[in-house]
């Protein structure tokens, strides 16, 4: 094989993989502001700005993306960031039980809420939209109500205790949150459970077509139960890292989250029908999230183009999805050959 064979082999090799579209969208994002936002976004507090916020929403959207490359959707995580925040801040600020329990209950209440979701769905058969669209309200709703019935208010207050504040809600230099830290081992561990595991290999199975997946004797039920309760914990984790940062919780947090970690995950590269996707393709999305989310404030524009330019990217993030998994089709068929 020649050096110019080998060279059009590579880069055809590169295109077809899920991350390429959204390596091309990061970079593009990040010169663009880079240029329209000047120095100060380059700087060492651009780069903190940004990821920031791409860390929170990649610790969420990581384990969203599992859910979504078997096909299935999650919209509760940001019900279940507001109401883990609030059983952490209620438990050990309203009634000043050690930071360790608050902790581990909102960890796990996260968890359970994730295990109810994958429960109802594989028992049910209905669509996982409509399931976890139902307990976002519900959940929603029992927040609300709980919080304001124990304590009178929307908002507790809770200061974390040594270590636990230096584990989840420092920063670090001032600058850069601890949660970049967990990002990047929640970010290590999806990718051994996809590339390194059987669960892997599974989870792109059912994507691709669940009918066959359960033919071949993989336990399709119990995988989608796991990967909804490790998207609750996801939530939840971030729900710990806020209210150790801020030292308070209030019910109305996280909602945001809900359709954001569906933006990064797609503009990384998965695809809506499941089946295809890849970790660094969710954190190339998550990072565009971050720079165009903070970005924004740089060039001196009005915050609301950040909407635009989002869907914008999103839209374009469907369109070329499907193109590349196309090459990618493709590509494996002429490999075969």
């Amino acid at each position: 094989m020649s050096q110019s064979t080998k060279k059009v082999f590579s880069f055809g090799s590169l295109v077809r993989r899920p991350e390429f579209g959204a390596l091309i969208g990061a970079l593009a994002v990040y010169i663009f502001f880079a240029i329209a936002g000047g120095a100060q976004f380059t700087e060492l507090g651009g780069w903190a700005s940004w990821l920031n916020v791409a860390a929170e929403l990649g610790i969420i959207a990581l384990p969203v993306s599992m859910v979504m490359i078997a096909g299935d959707l999650d919209l509760s995580v940001g019900s279940v960031l507001a109401s883990s925040s609030m059983v952490f801040a209620i438990t050990s600020g309203f009634y000043h039980l050690p930071t360790i329990v608050g902790i581990l209950l909102a960890l796990a209440f996260g968890t359970g809420v994730g295990l109810l979701n994958g429960f109802i769905v594989t028992k049910t058969n209905l669509p996982s939209f409509v399931v976890t669209l139902a307990t976002m309200f519900a959940i929603s709703g029992i927040t609300l109500g709980f919080t304001r019935l124990i304590t009178g208010s929307t908002s507790v207050a809770v200061t974390a205790d040594e270590p636990f504040h230096s584990m989840f809600g420092i920063l670090l230099g001032g600058k850069f949150e601890v949660a970049i830290v967990w990002w990047i081992i929640v970010a290590l561990v999806v990718s051994l459970i996809l590339y390194k595991s059987i669960w892997g290999n599974w989870i792109y199975a059912i994507g691709g077509d669940v009918v066959s997946a359960r033919a071949t004797g993989i336990p399709v039920s119990k995988v989608r139960i796991a990967l909804f309760a490790g998207s609750g914990f996801g939530a939840a984790l971030v729900a710990v890292i806020q209210t150790c940062l801020y030292n308070s919780a209030q019910v109305a947090n996280g909602q945001s989250f809900v359709f954001n970690s569906i933006i990064a995950v797609v503009v990384g590269g998965v695809l809506l029908t499941g089946g295809y996707g890849s970790t660094i393709g969710v954190i190339l999305g998550t990072i565009t999230f971050g720079v165009v989310n903070q970005g924004i404030y740089y060039t001196g524009w009005d915050a609301d183009w950040a909407a635009l330019i989002l869907g914008i990217l999103l839209l374009i993030a469907v369109l070329t999805n499907n193109t590349f998994r196309r090459l990618a089709l493709s590509g494996g068929k002429k490999e075969k050959k």
